[in-house]
């Protein structure tokens, strides 16, 4: 028994609802990468099988770890599925049974060895033609000859191409309209996704000089201008800065050179690091893959390889060293870090790449055509967390990483541009995160509106500030209670302090929690818990 969750059973219904409503065209359904599309192709065989006897499904995608990822969640949800698979990079060569699993370059030329269909299924179908051209279209054409009744339908996460738009749009489109879609954002604040948090990086690849040639930059002018000792050199210093708590990284590499030099470098630091790209033979990629997945190597650089039907959902370290015009190559690479795992609490983006500056926070990229400013940049309003150097879109006021505060500005310039873009365009994910404590500082905090000041308190870590906190000793009522409750814990059995002096006076004698919890679901974190310590207590 499959067990849809409650999206990817309204994705089949509006699919089913679409076709009684359109006797002719096909759809497209769009979901984030991660969401489990591979559980709605298996529905949507099991119901059509199961529903009209003798219905032959054929599922179509261009890469052979999708393929066999699809074909095996169909086994795992279906286990008497009447399935077989078509690939040549799989070396299995199934023709007649109800449902197909096929790879377009090993059938793009077999329509009629293959047979009738009733319905086909793109998986990635963003990559189909938007001319009636190449071999997608050319196996369709035939399949229709076949069966003109035959019903396609994509699925993508991107429904569009970069330089055409829409899918949907075109005298030549193949897809009609979009019957169902999700969005990232909900799907992360519904938790079925992992979030994605970015920071500033202070290491930023220069690519001014690299022509664009068919809407992306040119590869070996690309590789040359970003594949630089020092580049890489500086650009690790803030990876191994920002990940040193991070347990999978993915490097995206802007060529073969440029992955095997990257990866190299990372080795030389003591990161367990492997490298795919276009040239690694099939067998060695599949035993580094396996080595990375099972947590072997620590990391993995590659080279156009890994933005697509690559699914290990531990990666929580994605670092872009490869620029691209393409948003949704973008999108592809993001999605990467999409996928919930147990202990992951989400995924952190380094774009070194300028590819937030260039497209935007990846939730909000939609079926468009990018008009560049005057560098070629689409540049996205956001700003900078001054404590913690998180990236966050500009109607944020509260830093959901440290808990800063934005001051408001009743006069903000009429023309300020940010100068890059958070990697999602909010933070609508809660967690809780623990964090060790290296040092607390105390100090006075003006009140705001005749308010008596209270006493900030913030927690640092290794390298930064945590969080803070406002200990309310000169208020009244439960306020005062709350801070005798607090002074209580750390300094048990003395006297509570009745002003924010002589709390400062008096902070040598308070215990360091050796951690802290904060809940970041709140609209402001807040500190949930502490984690005690007999140590000597250490303040800055």
């Amino acid at each position: 028994m499959i067990t849809a969750r409650p999206y990817q059973r309204q994705a089949l219904d509006a699919l089913y609802a679409w076709f009684y409503a359109n006797p002719l065209g096909n759809p497209l359904l769009v979901l984030p990468t991660g969401s489990g599309k591979a559980v709605i192709l298996a529905l949507l065989v099991q119901e059509a099988l199961t529903r009209w006897h003798g219905t032959r499904v054929l599922m179509l995608t261009h890469v052979r770890e999708l393929i066999a990822q699809n074909a095996d969640k169909m086994r795992l949800l279906w286990p008497d599925a009447p399935m077989g698979i078509h690939s040549a990079g799989l070396r299995s060569r199934a023709t007649f049974e109800p449902v197909i699993f096929a790879g377009i370059q090993s059938v793009h030329q077999k329509a009629w060895h293959l047979g009738r269909f009733d319905i086909i299924v793109i998986d990635e179908a963003h990559l189909i033609n938007p001319k009636a051209q190449g071999i997608y279209r050319n196996f369709l054409h035939e399949a229709r000859i076949i069966n003109p009744a035959v019903r396609v339908v994509g699925l993508t996460a991107t429904p569009w191409r970069t330089r055409s738009g829409s899918l949907c749009h075109g005298d030549e489109a193949l897809f009609t309209d979009v019957a169902f879609e999700v969005s990232m954002l909900d799907l992360i604040a519904q938790g079925y996704l992992s979030p994605l948090i970015s920071k500033r990086m202070v290491t930023q690849l220069d690519v001014s000089g690299v022509p664009i040639r068919q809407g992306e930059f040119a590869p070996g002018q690309l590789e040359r201008a970003v594949n630089k000792d020092d580049i890489t050199q500086a650009a690790l210093d803030e990876c191994v800065h920002y990940g040193e708590n991070r347990r999978k990284w993915l490097v995206f590499c802007a060529g073969v050179n440029h992955a095997e030099q990257v990866a190299a470098a990372m080795q030389a630091r003591g990161i367990p690091t492997g490298c795919v790209t276009g040239k690694t033979p099939a067998a060695e990629r599949d035993a580094l893959i396996d080595a990375y997945r099972n947590g072997r190597l620590r990391a993995m650089t590659n080279a156009n390889v890994l933005t697509v039907g690559f699914d290990v959902p531990a990666i929580d370290l994605l670092v872009m060293l490869r620029p691209t015009q393409s948003p949704g190559l973008f999108c592809q690479m993001a999605g990467r870090g999409l996928r919930k795992s147990v202990g992951k609490e989400n995924c952190l983006v380094l774009d070194f790449a300028g590819n937030t500056l260039r497209h935007g926070p990846v939730d909000q990229i939609k079926a468009w055509i990018p008009k560049p400013n005057q560098n070629g940049l689409q540049v996205a309003p956001t700003r900078t967390c001054p404590t913690c150097q998180t990236l966050l879109a500009t109607a944020i006021r509260v830093c959901p990483e440290c808990g800063y505060s934005f001051p408001v500005d009743l006069n903000p310039p009429h023309a300020a541009q940010a100068v890059d873009a958070p990697i999602l365009s909010t933070d609508l994910t809660p967690r809780l995160e623990r964090h060790p404590v290296h040092g607390v500082h105390y100090q006075q905090w003006p009140g705001r509106h005749g308010n008596p000041p209270t006493l900030r308190v913030d927690y640092r870590g290794p390298y930064m500030r945590i969080a803070s906190e406002w200990i309310c000793l000169e208020h009244g009522g439960m306020a005062r209670a709350k801070a005798a409750s607090w002074w209580a814990q750390r300094a048990p059995g003395t006297r509570i302090p009745a002003t924010i002096d002589e709390a400062l006076a008096r902070q040598a004698s308070l215990r360091r929690p050796a951690a802290i919890h904060v809940n970041v679901a709140k609209k402001y974190p807040e500190i949930t818990g502490y984690d005690w310590t007999t140590e000597p207590t250490s303040h800055e």
